[in-house]
């Protein structure tokens, strides 16, 4: 009788395991991911063998590989409710407002010799030398630079002529008469209406002044000129970046994926902006190149993810692998309600894959510091932008490799689950991804008719 169970035992857990990883495999394949897949159906084969073999010989080596497996199992699942990486999110709202004429896009359009050239380097001495580096190199989408492929850059910029054709569509007039609904209806109407658009995840927040930039450094307006906070309220919301199109970087399909991504969070904000303006409310989108306010920031208040390591918004089922677009306006709506996530801080607190993999080495190993009053990490802006400037991308390898990146499926957010609960499975969801993807994940390669030359 005993013999009986613990061999039945021993085939069911085989058989769990056989399927369990073997489905993880299909799923590897599925993505591309060939570590993935040769560890999962490797774990699958050597899992089910020993099980299987042991079901075959006498009792009690049955009832020792038994005890020893369910040991285990019971022993992970204890380990899952240790109190492990509590951490406090802190104070993360920043105190002062930022000058956008500072951020390394606004700097990078100054001309040497104008006005605004001899003005800013006046005030920002400490920045003249650097950009001057900068500055020497090839450029972004540059047929010089280290990546360079013709056909690929014109995509990425003929998608950057778009969201600068459409600059001047962010605001407009407004119609006479508004309309007379309640904030409740018109949250959930603008909501919906985002998502029918394009938008993936959409939020609303009362805007705050350290939402809004300080000064004016791009886009339509007078450079330099005084940003005023007028609007009361953002809807935030996000657009997918293609999993297989982000894993090529810091190739040039990463920045033909960014480029397009950018055309469809500026298309669903302009859109949501007019719809609001023919509702008889004043409405601003805010777009790539054309931005008033700080959109990670916005987007995280309207409860759509943390700010990470890498200084991206990290969205729980994409990760970094987001745009995001930001409609600012004065129609009362109904704010959702933050939720800081004390396990993703945790998460970017022990991982520092994208540290380890950044090509620029620009962003911190370190713990969370106090930068404008606000407790966050800070990437080297000048580093990154120059790496950009000498390959010709905007690089992305640190969204490619980040663990919250792999795609929305059934597998990925059991981890995304385990991971939000307990510290313990965060550090084992960890281990796994580095076992399963490396510490360092190959890139993927171009799509077939993008690898013209």
């Amino acid at each position: 009788m005993m013999s009986t169970l613990t061999t039945a035992l021993l085939i069911s857990l085989g058989s769990v395991c056989l399927l369990g990883f073997g489905a993880f495999g299909l799923v590897s394949l599925s993505e591309g991911e060939r570590r993935a897949k040769n560890v999962s159906f490797g774990l699958a084969a050597l899992g089910a063998l020993v099980c299987f073999v042991a079901a075959g010989l006498p009792t009690p080596v049955q009832l020792g590989v038994l005890g020893l497996l369910l040991v285990t199992l019971l022993a992970g699942g204890l380990v899952f409710f240790l109190p492990v990486g509590n951490v406090a999110v802190g104070d993360d709202l920043p105190k002062t407002r930022f000058d956008e004429r500072e951020i390394m896009f606004a700097r990078a359009r100054l001309a040497p010799g104008t006005p605004n050239y001899e003005s800013y380097y006046a005030q920002h001495p400490e920045h003249k030398q650097p950009d001057e580096r900068t500055r020497k190199l090839p450029g972004l989408l540059s047929l010089d630079a280290r990546f360079a492929n013709r056909y690929q850059f014109a995509s990425v910029d003929s998608s950057f002529f778009l969201t600068h054709a459409l600059r001047e569509a962010v605001d407009g007039s407004i119609a006479p008469e508004r309309v007379d609904k309640s904030p409740q209806e018109l949250t959930a109407f603008l909501k919906g209406l985002a998502r029918f658009y394009g938008a993936l995840d959409v939020g609303v927040t009362a805007l705050q002044p350290y939402h809004f930039y300080s000064h004016i450094g791009r886009g339509t307006g007078e450079y330099g000129a005084p940003i005023p906070v007028e609007h009361h309220y953002a809807l935030a919301f996000t657009v997918e970046m293609d999993f297989d199109m982000v894993g090529t970087a810091p190739k040039g399909p990463i920045s033909m994926e960014a480029g397009k991504q950018y055309v469809e969070a500026a298309r669903v904000a302009v859109q949501l902006a007019e719809t609001i303006r023919l509702l008889g409310y004043e409405a601003r989108a805010h777009i790539d190149g054309n931005y008033r306010v700080i959109a990670p920031l916005v987007a995280r208040d309207a409860g759509l993810g943390e700010i990470g390591r890498m200084s991206l918004l990290m969205t729980p089922k994409q990760g970094p692998r987001v745009r995001l677009g930001v409609v600012t306006t004065t129609l009362a709506l109904i704010p959702d309600a933050r939720e800081p996530d004390s396990a993703l801080i945790d998460f970017c607190n022990i991982c520092k894959k994208c540290a380890e993999n950044c090509p620029s080495r620009s962003i911190p190993f370190d713990e969370r510091r106090e930068y404008d009053g606000a407790l966050r990490w800070k990437i080297d802006p000048d580093t990154c932008f120059r790496y950009w400037n000498a390959v010709g991308t905007d690089c992305g390898r640190c969204m490619a490799v980040c663990p919250y990146s792999h795609p929305d499926n059934w597998a990925h957010n059991f981890v995304r689950w385990g991971i939000r609960r307990s510290g313990a499975f965060r550090r084992a969801a960890l281990w796994l991804d580095d076992l399963f993807y490396g510490k360092a994940p190959a890139e993927k390669p171009a799509p077939t008719w993008a690898q013209i030359e």
